[in-house]
């Protein structure tokens, strides 16, 4: 069930007003948490629902394995309980890596083993089979869990419902953000009471998520299909242009999801962790890593960068570490070798920074306590955001031959003439990044706490609504569906 639809403006209201009559049967809110989400999910494919079923099933159990062997524990039995718990955790991230790996990355590594092998007959290996909907974002929710009950992070539950919730909770379970167990599965274990603060606070964040994916993302959406699907015939300005313009694209398609996430949870009485903080007001490369699809960025480093040693290692181990961390970061966005490459080439941007010892450099937010930036600032994040359009040309190619062919249209003679734009488009991302500027150190784009008054309120978000009715694009799903 997509956000921006009329299923999900009527699943929505239905869901929230049953929850809070449910509010003093913590037990109740949590199945129906559940049913709800499943009945969510199920809107795209019922079959769908055995794979998460499965996923969350195996997670829980490993959890409650591991607190049995511990159970039986003793100082002559310590290494003894080590083995038995790393092997159930291991046996769980394998059970669960290789379903991901069936789904999401069978006919990839396929075609790609047959295209240097090519006697091989590959429509008899091939595998007719759907990618389910998140199942990257699922499936990484519920191994934290996992990991973390090994690590002793975070004690086995055994509230079953509970847990089916933490993993299938549906405002983040298809694109995230991507939880941690630590701060969503206690949530569901206590009593939430309606804050109505809150709610509105979510209603506002909603609004800026739909008006980003709706309004910027999707607008955007047809002028970079109509340019791409034609690129060899474009100038040089124009292909730039639309690469601009996916650049915005991706950010509102994605963060616009985020925020309607986190918005919606908010209205249930939980919490969700921020999983974009204004990425293109980075000022090098690594800040924008600590600002882009933030869930994401920290599950890597918790879970694989850190073990391999992360920085804290000789230079070549750092090296090692990085363009593994970056290397599966694009891998997991999808099977393709575009995907591996773009990862590949935020990797080399960001060795020189950490190998330098500068990669956390930039820990405040640009400009804090001015209006403006200055000079050096402004230099820096237009460095910065260009890296990121040449990056996200990459991402948005169907194969590496077209990024780099599409790259190389660019610097035309006819580069520097005036390029094919998106018309009224420009004026909705000049909106966006404005209101983000004005509001960069707050939680989002309509946190609007500085502004008392209600008579300024109330017409912003008229003007919102406004734009999300009219200016609208033709509905599409979100990017991040396909990971």
């Amino acid at each position: 069930m997509l956000f921006n639809s009329i299923d999900f403006l009527i699943f929505l209201p239905i869901v929230f007003a049953i929850y809070w009559l449910l509010k003093d049967r913590v037990k109740f809110q949590n199945a129906f948490v559940v049913i709800a989400s499943y009945f969510f999910y199920g809107w795209w494919d019922w079959r769908f629902l055995i794979l998460i079923a499965f996923t969350s099933a195996c997670s829980y159990a490993s959890g409650l394995l591991i607190e049995r062997v511990r159970l039986k524990d003793n100082e002559n039995e310590e290494q003894n309980c080590k083995r038995w718990t790393r092997l159930i955790t291991t046996s769980n991230i394998i059970i669960n890596l290789l379903i991901l790996g069936v789904f999401k990355y069978y006919n990839f590594f396929i075609e790609s083993f047959v295209a240097l092998f090519p006697s091989l007959n590959a429509d008899r290996l091939l595998l007719n089979i759907i990618l389910p909907v998140g199942i990257s974002f699922y499936t990484f929710q519920a191994l934290s869990y996992s990991i973390d009950v090994y690590r002793r992070k975070i004690e086995p539950t055994h509230d079953i419902v509970a847990f089916f919730a933490y993993v299938s909770f549906f405002p983040q379970l298809v694109a995230g953000p991507i939880e941690r167990a630590t701060n969503l599965l206690p949530q569901f274990g206590q009593k939430r009471e309606f804050d109505y603060a809150t709610a509105v606070d979510g209603c506002r964040q909603m609004l800026w998520g739909f008006f980003k994916k709706m309004v910027v993302a999707d607008r955007c959406a047809v002028f970079v299909d109509n340019v791409w699907n034609d690129y060899a015939s474009q100038s040089g300005s124009t292909l730039l242009m639309a690469a601009i313009c996916f650049t915005f694209q991706i950010y509102g398609d994605f963060s616009g999801y985020s925020d309607i996430a986190i918005g919606t949870a908010k209205l249930f009485g939980i919490k969700l962790k921020r999983n974009f903080n204004v990425p293109y007001f980075s000022r090098d490369i690594a800040e924008f890593w600590r600002r882009w699809h933030i869930s994401l960025t920290t599950w890597f480093r918790d879970y694989l960068y850190i073990p391999l040693g992360g920085s804290r290692v000789c230079k070549a181990k750092v090296v090692r570490n990085t363009f593994i961390i970056f290397l599966v970061s694009g891998l997991w966005h999808g099977a393709n070798w575009t995907f591996v490459v773009w990862g590949a080439y935020h990797a080399l941007l960001f060795l020189p920074l950490i190998l330098l010892g500068k990669n956390r450099r930039y820990t405040n937010t640009v400009a804090e306590g001015q209006l403006l930036p200055s000079f050096i600032e402004f230099l820096q994040m237009l460095m910065t955001f260009v890296f990121a359009v040449f990056g996200w040309i990459i991402f948005r190619s169907e194969n590496i031959s077209q990024s780099f062919d599409f790259i190389s249209n660019i610097f035309q003679q006819d580069l520097i003439t005036v390029p094919q734009t998106p018309g009224i488009t420009l004026l909705f991302i000049i909106i966006m990044l404005v209101t983000e500027w004005l509001t960069r150190t707050k939680e989002h784009g309509l946190s609007i706490e500085g502004i008392k008054q209600l008579w300024i309120r109330i017409p912003i978000y008229y003007i919102f609504v406004f734009c999300i009715i009219f200016y609208s694009s033709e509905s599409e799903a979100f990017i991040y569906f396909q990971f």
